[in-house]
């Protein structure tokens, strides 16, 4: 049985389905990390700031020294019609993907012209806000800019993270609030974080550590154009310990609240709740897919 589900992965000018061979022991990518994607959303017939991911991808591949070979409107223009290869109303998962393929300088660089392009989608149900999420502090830090390439949407930072999740769960928790190395929380294993305290939404300011989530800044635009104040601050784990609320911002389930810090429980509370509305309404608004 496949681990994995319905997936349709756009290569090499034509579509295949499940999960093709598309690197091979001497591809770079499997033995150098040279790879970046992004993550979008297609439910309900729409895909909101999708032109974003796409165009993020791009910036992705370059910052890790790898050449795009396709333009972001070619991504969305692929994603909707991929979409149809899918039975109505699912929800996918829109990954478009670069890899060095072969060696360049000194073996460990990519040849940027040989990148690859791939536009994976699969089924993925949208998480519902049913139970929230539990956390704990990270047990491994974020690197910096300076010790890794976090302005990249790169493969290469993930394991980290899978070591971050490894931990929590061992430990009885869904997630982790993951520090920088100055001590700041930066976001959880998976996603950006926000805290709500009197009425005040704030998350951590972007400093090179994490990715500024494009539903990160969607949600905060929208907060914001509602009334809601917004902050983007330094925060320590202590605040969080102290919020009234904490919820998550991420593309694979964009709005979710967390329930549980350690030993303390919380309840979903109105400014999540604003939060999620806010986003579903902008996300439903975008065209459909013809």
């Amino acid at each position: 049985m496949a681990w994995y589900s319905q997936t349709w992965t756009w290569f090499d000018g034509s579509w295949h389905e499940g999960n093709p061979g598309i690197v091979g022991p001497r591809s770079h990518v499997l033995w150098q990390a040279s790879s970046v994607f992004d993550g979008g959303r297609y439910f309900d017939g729409v895909a909101p700031d999708i032109d974003l991911h796409a165009a993020r991808v791009n910036r992705s591949a370059t910052a890790l020294g790898l050449n795009p070979t396709v333009t972001p409107d070619f991504i969305v223009e692929k994603m909707f019609e991929g979409a149809k290869k899918f039975a109505p109303g699912t929800a996918l998962y829109v990954k478009p993907m670069y890899w060095g393929e072969a060696d360049g300088p000194s073996t460990i660089m990519p040849d940027p012209e040989s990148t690859q392009f791939a536009l994976c989608l699969f089924e993925a149900a949208m998480p519902q806000p049913t139970n929230g999420f539990s956390v704990t502090k990270g047990a491994f830090r974020r690197p910096s800019y300076e010790t890794a390439p976090t302005d990249a949407k790169a493969g290469c930072l993930y394991p980290n993270n899978a070591r971050v999740l490894k931990v929590a769960k061992a430990a009885g928790f869904d997630n982790a609030l993951v520090l920088d190395m100055q001590g700041n929380v930066a976001e959880t294993a998976t996603s950006n974080i926000f805290l709500a305290k009197d009425g005040v939404v704030k998350t951590p300011v972007p400093n090179g550590t994490f990715l500024n989530g494009i539903t990160r800044q969607r949600v905060i635009k929208l907060l914001r154009e509602s009334g809601v104040p917004v902050e983007e601050c330094s925060l320590r784990y202590e605040d969080f310990e102290q919020a009234d609320e904490i919820f998550m911002s991420g593309n694979y389930s964009k709005c979710m609240p967390v329930t549980r810090i350690d030993n303390r429980t919380l309840q979903p509370g109105p400014l999540f709740r604003r939060a999620r509305e806010l986003y579903m309404d902008y996300a439903h608004s975008k065209p459909k897919a013809a």
